[in-house]
């Protein structure tokens, strides 16, 4: 069974283990910089599970920056009938991709 944790980095939660590519919300910092994550909510290392309450003391993940970038755009269509109301707008979402190198 492999080490995982459940790590909080912008709003979401994500279940990660050493090895793993992620992409987050937007993180400061440039490609190869080593990132802390220290929103652990969960670790299992070595089948036993450490539950927060809701953190975890004393536990962080460490991640490098793989790449940062702005994601697909996205087209935001507002639309209401017989009223000529039309809005249309774009939205590019910042992100930041990390690899996760060690829960501890």
């Amino acid at each position: 069974m492999s080490d995982y944790a459940i790590v909080k980095t912008g709003g979401k939660q994500y279940r990660v283990s050493p090895g793993d590519l992620i992409r987050v919300e937007t993180l400061p910092g440039d490609e190869g910089d080593v990132v802390i994550l220290d929103e652990v909510l969960m670790t299992s290392i070595n089948g036993t599970a450490t539950f927060g309450e809701p953190l975890i003391d004393n536990h962080s993940v460490t991640a490098t920056i793989v790449a940062s970038g702005r994601d697909k755009k996205i087209i935001v269509f507002k639309y209401k009938a017989k009223t000529r109301y039309r809005r249309k707008n774009g939205h590019r979402q910042p992100y930041t991709d990390l690899k996760i190198t060690e829960i501890s």
